[in-house]
């Protein structure tokens, strides 16, 4: 007995051992055959060429001897260097290309959120918890600047402030007898004012959601005990909205640092350079290794950010707080203060929608700017002949290269926004449905990677990567398919969530019943989960679509002459100093991403603002 023992203990392990190994076996067998599986890993080694290896490309970019740098490095091209790290940290230029751009993306991001908290906070109160007249108008119309591009207000600005001392142009107020001074006109000041402008819709869209769902118990409580609207607002209100305000401040200071082009108006012609500009400014003089460096720094402040709202969603479990129905809070009686606040609300719109856009419109019918005369509107630089600027004779509307600009927006940003689409269902599909939910988590992670990198900074990584062959895949630096890559990567956060939260919303039922029947796996999607989830599937295409259109920083740096879109066209022009002809430009451009978010709204039957009016 007491040797048969260990023996028959060994027996029954290795009996349990080839149960398991079996198992593992039929499991394996059994996840490779689900064809969730199959498409999961060809999605992995797909985003993992658009998304992973170029953020890998970026960051050794700026560790290895770039083509061209042999000599200034002593070094090999390719060999691993530490020279572009101690000119971009540690060198006699350091200040000018790094630290100071900096601490100036720094101070505007910083400033710009206080400013659009400031104000965005209040305005969401207002909007949610009070007898606002016409608080379901305002509600829709205090969205719109969330839907144009940011430098929409840039170039408005510059219309109205620019001065012939900084930019050798007359602006508005130049024109009708005050010289606003370069402070005004340029500089960290109305590159702050602009991001608030553009911000605040941001901050009323996240906040109003969280405060409608404030329980009005400890409100009517604190009323009871005589407390003041004021003490109200502060003891109670700003503490249970804390983790809400916190998040959108993290989430604009990422928007932030990655944004171009209104630093590129407002701040270039004052000197003023933030991380966007400075990055640009090295792929323009052709310092790849420098670029990477700062592209790197910069994806290190998206990922930061991303983390601080991480940690702040959790703590908003800390605040949650539970109400029945009748427990909901009431509306507010502004009382004689309904007229301020109505006036109030009604010049943010004024000041963030009427002007920028009117100011845009009416400067493209100016001969002479600052002109309100009859005689001095002209719609030459929409429909004319012959103008007097050198390479854009024509209008804007009749211009060869409007329409060429626009027939490549049109056709790269739908087939991106397509492709966006179709990729965002299919990674929902494999989350959702896959055997292995590993596999599926890995998928979400690296579609999710995107929004942690600036649109600048992501662009460089592309350019790093694929601006050379590599292997089988040609250089593709100056052609649309780098451009259509690119936007299918950046918009697959979004595409991706909508396409989870879909698929969540399906059951394995009908597919199941199908499968039953023999309908293999292409016709189940074909006849069953598209048209089932068509209404996911045209919001996962047309809101990329929308956000391509009016998209720059991700397209500045690789935009060609052959490849140029309406976005960088305008840019283009802006450097030649045809103000009219860009800001015409511009405004087709916000034509286009209005109507197309009215589009997106009457489709699906939904509002960005939903709810916000009550």
């Amino acid at each position: 007995m007491a040797v048969d023992t260990p023996e028959r203990e060994r027996s029954t392990s290795r009996e349990h051992l080839a149960i398991r190994t079996g198992t593992l076996h039929y499991r394996a067998k059994v996840a490779l055959r689900h064809p969730a599986t199959l498409i999961g890993l060809v999605l992995i080694a797909l985003f993992g060429y658009l998304i992973v290896a170029p953020v890998i490309s970026l960051l050794l970019s700026g560790l290895q001897v770039g083509f061209g740098d042999e000599a200034k490095t002593g070094a090999a091209a390719g060999d691993f260097t530490g020279y572009y790290l101690e000119r971009v940290f540690d060198s006699p230029v350091s200040s000018i290309i790094f630290y100071g751009p900096l601490l100036n993306t720094l101070l505007v991001a910083g400033s710009s959120i206080l400013l659009a908290l400031a104000i965005g906070v209040p305005v969401a109160w207002l909007l949610s918890r009070t007898d606002l007249p016409g608080r379901r108008w305002f509600s829709g119309a205090l969205i719109i600047p969330y839907m144009l591009p940011a430098w929409t207000f840039a170039l408005a600005w510059t219309t109205i402030f620019k001065n012939r001392s900084s930019a050798g142009q007359l602006g508005w107020m130049e024109a009708i007898g005050w010289e606003p001074p370069n402070w005004l006109a340029y500089g960290p000041l109305p590159i702050v004012v602009i991001f608030a402008l553009h911000f605040i819709p941001f901050v009323i869209l996240l906040v109003t959601n969280a405060m409608k769902n404030l329980p009005g118990e400890l409100d009517e409580a604190a009323k009871m005990l005589g407390a003041t609207p004021w003490t109200r607002w502060r003891r109670i209100t700003l503490p249970l909205m804390r983790p809400a305000v916190l998040s959108a401040a993290t989430l604009m200071f990422a928007k932030a640092i990655g944004e171009f082009g209104v630093a590129y108006v407002l701040g270039m012609p004052a000197g003023f350079q933030v991380l966007s500009t400075t990055l640009y400014q090295s792929i323009s003089t052709q310092q790849a290794g420098v670029a990477g460096v700062i592209a790197a720094v910069m994806v290190g402040l998206g990922a930061i950010s991303l983390m601080v709202d991480i940690r702040f969603l959790r703590e908003a479990r800390r605040f949650t707080t539970l109400s029945g129905r009748s427990g909901a809070s009431r509306s507010a009686s502004l009382g004689r203060w309904r007229g301020v606040a109505w006036g109030a609300t009604a010049g943010l719109f004024f000041v963030s929608v009427i002007v920028p856009l009117g100011t845009l419109l009416l400067s493209t019918l100016m001969r002479i700017p600052g002109n309100f005369s009859a005689s001095n509107f002209t719609l030459d630089y929409w429909i004319g002949h012959d103008l007097p600027t050198a390479g854009f004779t024509s209008g804007v509307l009749v211009s060869a290269q409007t329409w060429a600009a626009a027939w490549n927006t049109i056709w790269m940003v739908g087939l991106a926004a397509g492709i966006t689409g179709i990729l965002g269902l299919l990674v929902g599909y494999v989350v959702v449905r896959c055997p292995v939910p590993r596999l599926g988590n890995t998928l979400r992670v690296i579609t999710f990677m995107p929004y942690l990198v600036p649109g600048i900074a992501f662009a460089v990584a592309y350019l790093s990567l694929f601006a050379v062959p590599r292997g089988p895949i040609p250089a593709l630096y100056g052609t649309a398919a780098i451009l259509i890559l690119i936007m299918v990567a950046d918009e697959m956060p979004f595409a991706s969530r909508a396409g989870v939260s879909a698929m969540m919303q399906l059951g394995n039922e009908p597919e199941e019943a199908a499968q039953s029947l023999g309908a293999r796996w292409s016709r189940r999607m074909r006849t069953i989960v598209i048209p089932l989830q068509r209404s996911a599937l045209a919001s996962a295409t047309l809101l990329p679509f929308i956000s391509g259109v009016q998209g720059l920083s991700l397209v500045i740096i690789l935009a060609t002459p052959g490849t140029q879109l309406l976005t960088t066209l305008s840019m283009t022009l802006i450097d030649f100093g045809y103000t009219h002809a860009a800001n015409a430009v511009v405004v087709v451009i916000c034509a286009i991403a209005l109507l197309g978010s009215w589009a997106t709204q009457r489709l699906f039957r939904s509002n960005l603002a939903a709810g916000l009016g009550g």
